[in-house]
Order: structure tokens, then sequence, then C-alpha cells
């Protein structure tokens, strides 16, 4: 999905690595958008998010799929990248204490929170993969 040997594709492909923070937005059962700042793993080709279980994201994700992904831009319009998909909850993603790369990637955070690993996959334990099918920016 992601054109690698472009200048989009490369820097949409950094702050996917490399950011520690991703807007999800779902739909409501209004149908009207609800964006939230989530902590997320880009594997290469889908993203996992952690959640607490039965929060409005999950139910909005169960009764509509359809999600956006997107960062915060530079404040002058730019560095804008949103990835479109469908989320599913995913049993086979384990909890986050058999994540090395979540983990290693939030260990300041968790640090910052207070929580310890376990406490987060306890409170944290329902995983949620997104599937892009579409990305665009500039």
């Amino acid at each position: 999905m992601l054109d690698l040997q472009s200048e989009f594709g490369q820097r949409a492909s950094r702050r996917l690595t490399q950011e520690r923070i991703i807007w999800l937005a779902t739909v409501d059962r209004r149908g009207s958008p609800q964006p939230r700042p989530v902590w997320f793993y880009w594997d290469g080709e889908s993203v996992l998010i952690y959640s607490r279980p039965g929060t409005a994201k999950i139910d909005h994700i169960r009764r509509n799929p359809q999600v956006a992904l997107h960062f915060d831009g530079d404040g002058m319009g730019g560095d804008i990248v949103v990835l479109l998909g469908n989320a599913e909850l995913e049993a086979r993603a384990g909890p986050a204490t058999g994540n090395a790369e979540y983990l290693e990637k939030y260990a300041e955070g968790l640090r910052r929170i207070g929580m310890t690993v376990d406490q987060f996959s306890g409170e944290y334990s329902a995983a949620l993969r997104i599937h892009p099918t579409a990305i665009r920016g500039h």
C-alpha cells in the first residue's frame, strides 16, 4: 500500500514507525466521527491498538468497522498522513505483555503514567487490528 520509493511514502512510513500517538476516528451510532488519540504499533501492514474493553470505540467498531487514523500535522497544513481502513477485535494478538515491540515503544509512556506492563495488559486487554485500505496526505 505504501510506495516507499516516493517522498510521501517514506515520510508516512517513518511516522508510522516513530510517532507515539495516532488519532483513531470511529463512527458512533448516530454516524458522527469520534476521534481519540491512542498508542499504536505499526507492523508494516497493519496497526495494533490496545484498548480497555467495553469502551465506546469498541462498541463503535463492532457496529461499523470503518475507521480513520491520522497524525497531527505540522501546524501549517503540512505533513499530513491519513489512513482509512477496517478495524477488528483480534483475540490472537494476545496481551501487550507478549508484544515486545509495543512494550519497547511505550516503556517511557508506561513509566510516565505509573503503570507496570502487567497492569497495562490487564486494563488494556482488548486488541484492535486496523487493516489500512487507503492512505492519503501531503
